[in-house]
């Protein structure tokens, strides 16, 4: 069996609730997400959560979680979903963790250069 990994998509939010858009988004990103990461054989959307920051309570986010097989194949495939589909793609953090070893996610991609820190 190959080793698992949770991957975490990140949107930033201006409140904890979001807006409209915010859950018409979260609702694109993981049906794209499903689809994508099943055809490819790579995993599966595991969830999601939305509101205030752990690290920071005064900032809120949107986290999509996926338990998928290989790493970088499906941060690779996450990036190009998200961008071909128009879903905010200039935004994102992707951060992975390996499955079953609950320590700290590690950012993998961020939307902005300098960007070096991820928290949920």
């Amino acid at each position: 069996m190959s080793e698992q990994f949770w991957l975490v998509v990140q949107y930033p939010l201006k409140s904890a609730k979001g807006s409209q858009r915010d859950h018409w988004l979260r609702e694109k990103v993981m049906e794209y997400l499903e689809i994508s990461l099943a055809d490819a054989g790579l995993g599966y959307v595991d969830g999601f959560d939305m509101g205030k920051c752990i690290s920071d309570p005064k900032k809120y986010a949107l986290n999509i979680f996926c338990a998928v097989t290989e790493e970088e194949r499906s941060i690779a495939l996450v990036k190009r979903v998200l961008r071909e589909g128009r879903l905010d793609y200039t935004r994102i953090k992707i951060a992975t963790m390996s499955y079953g070893n609950e320590e700290t996610y590690t950012l993998k991609y961020a939307y902005k250069k300098g960007v070096t820190e991820f928290s949920l």
